[in-house]
């Protein structure tokens, strides 16, 4: 590998598509290689523009506006780290020429949940729960009540469990209906699938180039409407079905193809493994790698779209819980306490511009040899910050 300096005319540069607390690692570990960043999202000082060379705020919905942007920055990769991008800018940049990680079918397929669905389901024949597509509400009332209550039901696109709700009986549905156009994305279709009776669920974070693919210890976490609140590292689970979980994860992303992380994410009941979704891109829940692995899940998704050896150490458990704001602020103030940064923890505050009821502003990092104690340390953490 040959490396560059930044701002020069041969510089090797990453475009991220999507600027969040997620980005802004992937761009401090791309700078730490020498990596131009360009850091790109929907609003000004986005955590990742804060530590990009260049920083632009656009409509990444808008195909001329990406294409435009694509086409003065020329990136040697394009990296999507959101849902809500234009998905005919990126097969055209493709098609002009541009890299896209993983691709820009992978990108298409896992964007939305029909797509990855009907991939992992029906062409690949993998285990999942039951499941029906909907556009109107008559629709979502009648396949709630062919797949059963309770039900989960999500918009085709979104993220961070925005739009995402339960129904656990009829009377739920019109208030679901409602709940579904908060989506982060495209709301005018939504997946009702079965609820899972599971044990557990996972992260298995697995990273691919042309030559290898590896996975990560396996990450338990607890999501309150789709969105995470605690993850920890390892998922203390039995050998058959995370050999099941490592099969599928392989499977799923040897047929999507291309570079980079993949965060994909299982239902597990005694010994059966059920597929349930897949991001293309460093996963919420696998922030706790920035505490137990020598190479986090940022570090290794930009070795991967290098072309880099994937090797690392797993130091050993912890677990990461997210702290969402109290507040609503044009200038917000996180508190944390001195206790919370010791040999084994410390906080990561995202540098938000805004906060908002609910929104994730920092997380807190913990390694323990004991996963409960971390995850216990971890919530105690988070319980202490506060903001304003």
């Amino acid at each position: 590998m040959i490396f560059t300096t930044p701002l020069q005319e041969n510089s090797i540069k990453i475009m991220l598509l999507g600027s969040g607390e997620l980005g802004k690692e992937v761009a401090i570990e791309a700078q730490r290689l020498g990596i131009e960043v360009i850091a790109v999202d929907k609003y000004e000082n986005a955590p990742a523009h804060l530590v990009a060379n260049r920083a632009y705020a656009i409509n990444m919905q808008d195909k001329d506006a990406v294409i435009e942007l694509i086409e003065k920055e020329k990136p040697s990769f394009i990296l999507p780290e959101v849902e809500a991008i234009s998905i005919d800018a990126l097969f055209e940049a493709q098609k002009r020429g541009f890299r896209v990680i993983p691709n820009a079918e992978a990108v298409n397929k896992t964007m939305n949940r029909k797509h990855i669905r009907l991939f992992a389901s029906e062409e690949l024949g993998l285990k999942t729960s039951n499941y029906k597509f909907v556009k109107t509400l008559d629709e979502l009332r009648e396949a709630s009540e062919e797949i059963g209550f309770p039900c989960v039901i999500k918009p085709v696109m979104s993220s961070s469990g925005h739009g995402q709700s339960i129904a656990k009986s009829a009377k739920d549905i019109d208030k679901s209906w409602e709940i579904a156009k908060e989506a982060r994305g495209d709301a005018s279709e939504l997946i009702v699938e079965e609820f899972i009776e599971f044990d557990y669920e996972i992260t298995l974070l697995t990273t691919r180039t042309e030559d290898e693919t590896v996975f990560c210890e396996p990450i338990g976490h607890i999501q309150k409407d789709g969105d995470y609140i605690l993850s920890w590292q390892p998922m203390p689970m039995n050998d058959t079905a995370l050999q099941k979980a490592k099969n599928i994860a392989k499977s799923v992303t040897d047929g999507l193809g291309g570079r980079g992380i993949f965060g994909v994410e299982f239902f597990v009941k005694g010994d059966e493994v059920y597929f349930s979704e897949l991001s293309p891109r460093p996963h919420d829940t696998g922030m706790v790698t920035l505490i137990t692995q020598s190479q986090s899940e940022f570090a290794l998704h930009v070795r991967a779209v290098l072309g880099l050896p994937l090797n690392f150490k797993f130091y050993g458990t912890g677990a990461s819980g997210a702290y969402k704001a109290k507040n609503n602020s044009k200038s917000p103030k996180i508190e944390v306490p001195n206790s919370a940064f010791t040999e084994n923890s410390f906080v990561r505050v995202f540098g938000k511009p805004e906060s908002h009821i609910g929104r994730r502003m920092a997380v807190s990092l913990v390694l323990d040899e004991d996963v409960e104690e971390a995850k216990k340390r971890a919530l105690e953490i988070v319980n202490s910050i506060s903001d304003s």
